[in-house]
């Protein structure tokens, strides 16, 4: 049995250096054996709780919130098989950086491998994905364990954020009874030395030598057709220094839908946002080929683009301020390990003094075929509803500063296509590290709470996989709209060889029709829907749901046989005419 007291200020040191670390928000999916760390996260002055009943959604919820807030936030659940539904959440937050501090409530080590209820093995629970994990020592009152504990709260987010950011998990074993006493005096004082946080933890960003600098400029002496390529990169804020080395080198930049390098008011001169498109073209990829090129952030979603970089395997620069490895072309000649706005301006810097060969011709060609294909996608304009319009009539009536998250599969890659760079200020946001399906609308919700207006654009099968995450939208009012692009069941799939090659079983293993009615489950979560027919409809019901609070949801139906159509038509309209406009010029 563990003293109330011990409990009490042990838990409550370590709840108070989390706050002390930065921890404003914390997630709490309800149980029993979490109680006292439950209680004293509400209670705490300097910290909101987010309540989420499932699991799985509360971990994405959380996932969207640390993404949007740029900041590490606390995820507590009970013990047993509560901390298991974290794991795809978890998986997520390694794959994309994103900083969160996972506290499981366990038994005590007597009833453990003994058949006590709701206990599992919770050691090293997520395998290698946490960046670290601790197994907390039983609560304790004496000065020393006190310190302890506020430690592991500082370690644990220091952890979380240091780059590359990522999860990190505290396993905490507590004893009954449970309940803490909430009525000590001095309840956040216990352990601590002052007013500052216990440790504070300093952290520079990572650079290279003045003469590492030199030697990429040089290795850039003579170069004439480079490419910078940007991948997703939501916590990144030096646009503009990328945009300033594009200059001076005179080097295309090829933006991905999430880089945020499409939207707003920086300069987007050399932004190339119909690379996609581009590079379906056989006769553009054959006239086309880089010696160089630098990529900044993940890689990208473009297919093509993947396909384009191995092709070549040019000389391949990858710049990574978070020291991993993002190379899934294996054709790195160069990894970087730097501060992506630190190492462009020190770049910079120094092509300014060594004389560089520029190539208008190679720059030029890159700007006037992307102006072609996106004047073909920007003139899409289809009397019946179609994924691919749907996307760019979402965007056209976006307002500034919104949030446009997107679901995998095919809106991701609609994205891809159909976000043409823009004055509108917009932030875009995916679920793009394992690339899955599951949490989407829980942690598109979890980023809406840092926006006045949000919009989601998932399909049915990812709706319907994460329809529990609404209820955060229920309880906390936030602002969202959602399309659901109802094609009854996965559309990517039809544009894979399963579907061209007539494939037995394909609509029961791959095409997966739910024929489900979600309207009745929008209203069991207090939200507005609405069916959208036509274009008029869609348009005013997107219009009618920026000027409510809460959820909406739009559903639009589509053919999947027809979309594949549709996309392969804009494609083939992209090819035939670079590829006539290549043969007349040569």
């Amino acid at each position: 049995m563990t003293d109330q007291t011990a409990l009490t200020t042990y838990c409550a040191a370590f709840i108070d250096e989390l706050s002390r670390a930065g921890i404003k928000h914390a997630v709490i999916s309800p149980g029993s054996r979490s109680t006292p760390l439950a209680l004293l996260l509400a209670e705490h002055p300097s910290i909101r709780i987010w309540l989420h009943v499932d699991e799985r959604s509360a971990a994405f919820f959380a996932l969207g919130l640390a993404k949007a807030k740029n900041e590490a936030v606390a995820l507590l659940c009970t013990s047993g098989t509560a901390g298991a539904n974290y794991y795809p959440a978890v998986i997520e937050a390694h794959m994309t950086r994103v900083p969160l501090v996972v506290i499981t409530a366990d038994r005590p080590h007597e009833l453990r491998d003994n058949g006590a209820p709701q206990t599992i093995d919770q050691i090293h629970l997520f395998g290698n994905y946490p960046k670290w994990f601790v197994e907390m020592a039983l609560p304790e009152k004496s000065e020393d364990m006190l310190r302890y504990a506020r430690i592991c709260a500082a370690k644990a987010v220091s952890k979380a954020l240091d780059s590359p950011a990522g999860p990190v998990h505290v396993n905490f074993p507590l004893r009954e009874p449970l309940l803490p006493n909430l009525d000590l005096p001095s309840l956040w004082e216990s352990g601590q030395k002052h007013l500052d946080p216990f440790t504070e933890v300093y952290t520079g960003i990572r650079t290279l030598s003045d003469v590492q600098y030199e030697m990429i400029a040089k290795r850039l002496q003579g170069v004439t057709k480079g490419l910078i390529v940007c991948g997703p990169m939501h916590r990144f804020n030096g646009i503009t220094d990328i945009i300033e080395l594009g200059k001076q080198l005179n080097f295309p930049i090829l933006a991905d839908p999430l880089s945020q390098l499409r939207t707003g008011s920086h300069d987007k001169s050399l932004i190339i946002d119909s690379y996609d498109a581009l590079l379906r073209v056989n006769k553009f990829v054959e006239t086309y080929e880089p010696e160089i090129v630098i990529r900044f952030g993940a890689m990208p979603v473009s297919k093509a683009l993947l396909l384009y970089l191995k092709k070549y395997r040019c000389q391949q620069v990858i710049v990574d301020e978070g020291a991993g490895w993002r190379d899934p072309t294996l054709s790195s000649d160069l990894m970087v390990y730097a501060d992506i706005g630190d190492f462009c301006r020190q770049l910079v810097s120094k092509l300014k003094h060594n004389q560089t060969v520029k190539n208008d011709a190679w720059t030029s060609d890159w700007l006037k075929w992307n102006e072609l294909a996106r004047n073909i996608v920007n003139e899409m304009n289809l009397s019946a509803i179609n994924e691919g319009q749907l996307m760019l009539e979402t965007i056209r009536m976006l307002p500034d500063d919104a949030l446009l998250f997107v679901g995998n599969s095919m809106p991701i890659r609609d994205l891809d296509t159909f976000l043409l760079a823009t004055e509108k200020p917009l932030v875009t946001m995916g679920n793009r590290g394992a690339n899955g399906i599951d949490g989407v609308v829980s942690t598109a919700l979890g980023a809406s709470a840092e926006f006045q207006k949000s919009v989601l654009v998932i399909g049915d099968l990812s709706f319907f996989h994460d329809l529990n995450g609404l209820l955060a939208a229920k309880l906390y009012d936030l602002n969202i709209t959602i399309i659901v692009v109802n094609n009854d069941g996965g559309g990517i799939f039809s544009f894979l060889p399963q579907a061209e090659n007539n494939v037995p079983h394909f609509e029961q293993l791959f095409g997966t029709p739910l024929s489900i009615n979600f309207e009745h489950a929008v209203h069991m979560y207090d939200g507005r829907y609405y069916r959208a027919e036509s274009w008029s409809e869609f348009r005013n019901q997107l219009e009618e749901s920026f000027r409510h609070n809460g959820l909406t949801v739009i559903e639009v139906f589509t053919d999947r046989k027809e979309n594949v159509r549709i996309h392969r038509k804009l494609w083939q309209e992209i090819n035939e005419q670079i590829t006539r406009g290549l043969e007349h010029e040569i």
